[in-house]
């Protein structure tokens, strides 16, 4: 049986990308760090692993031996208090198992997860995967330098570097917005206190991006490739807010709180999905109101 490495298995995607695995014939082996975390349907086994040391990656390559790998291990929240650990996690992490990958794997396909964050505010539209990096914040610039570090094995890896636009479903962390909504509403609260409602954002469900990565990491064609994960919609928060009070009928006051508008907030972040639909074929897209239903559920 063929074998795949995800790494950060037990956070939000990885919980969702197992199974899909799994299905697809792949034995799935995961990392986690620190605690083991909750079980993940359709893992063999968990491996306890910091990607800030070197040594330990090495090891972890030399015992799975992958013939794939979707590394997802990185702090995603934008607002993430511990700035340096997130250039850590993030960059160094990255660049550890990259390295390890290069002098001891025999990967058919090692795909980068990145983040539509890297474009900042660019004023194009839809963008493309050929519009200039331009972060407005230090996730976006992490990940920024965890694709140039990933060039410079580009001869070395059969990688694939994935750029999802903003996504949500069941069991995101409440740090996130439509999840706090979310929490908000289940719990039956009259008040929610957010930031700038008049950002918009290009929404997937998370399923939709666990498909698209199984797709991509089975497709030759997309080694060597960097690629939008999207919907190529944008709808502002605020209009995000209404739809969930008329899915649930539960109507609650906003309030703006100054502390949650951030100074390097991007306006506005909507994708162009072309690319990788050339490449693997329409994406399995649920409409936005699907995912909040589902999201809504007890």
């Amino acid at each position: 049986m063929r074998k795949v490495l995800v790494t950060g298995m037990t956070g939000f995607t990885g919980r969702y990308l197992a199974p899909r695995l799994a299905d697809a014939g792949y034995e799935v082996h995961g990392t986690v760090h620190g605690e083991s975390g909750p079980r993940v349907a359709g893992v063999s086994r968990l491996h306890r692993v910091d990607f800030g040391d070197s040594e330990a990656v090495s090891r972890l390559v030399e015992t799975v031996e992958p013939n794939k790998v979707v590394h997802l291990a990185a702090i995603a929240y934008v607002a993430h208090a511990d700035v340096a650990e997130m250039y850590r996690t993030n960059i160094v992490g990255t660049r550890n198992l990259l390295d390890a990958l290069a002098n001891g794997g025999s990967a058919d396909a090692v795909l980068l997860a990145s983040s539509a964050n890297i474009y900042g505010n660019a004023r194009a539209g839809r963008l493309e995967e050929t519009v200039p990096p331009s972060p407005a914040n230090d996730y976006g610039v992490t990940k920024v330098a965890a694709e140039l570090v990933a060039a410079l094995y580009g001869n070395r890896l059969p990688l694939i570097i994935s750029r999802p636009f903003n996504y949500t479903g069941r069991g995101q962390s409440d740090e996130f917005l439509i999840p706090k909504i979310i929490s908000h509403v289940r719990r039956r609260m009259d008040q929610i206190q957010l930031g700038n409602l008049d950002v918009a954002r290009d929404f997937s469900d998370v399923r939709t991006i666990a498909d698209a990565y199984l797709r991509l990491i089975q497709t030759p064609e997309a080694i060597g490739g960097t690629f939008n994960i999207c919907s190529g919609h944008a709808t502002q928060l605020g209009e995000i807010v209404e739809m969930i009070r008329q899915i649930s009928g539960h109507e609650f006051a906003v309030r703006t709180n100054p502390d949650f508008v951030r100074a390097d907030e991007v306006k506005t972040l909507v994708g162009s999905p072309a690319r990788v639909e050339q490449v693997i074929g329409p994406l399995a897209k649920v409409p936005l109101e699907d995912t909040l239903r589902w999201m809504l559920q007890d």
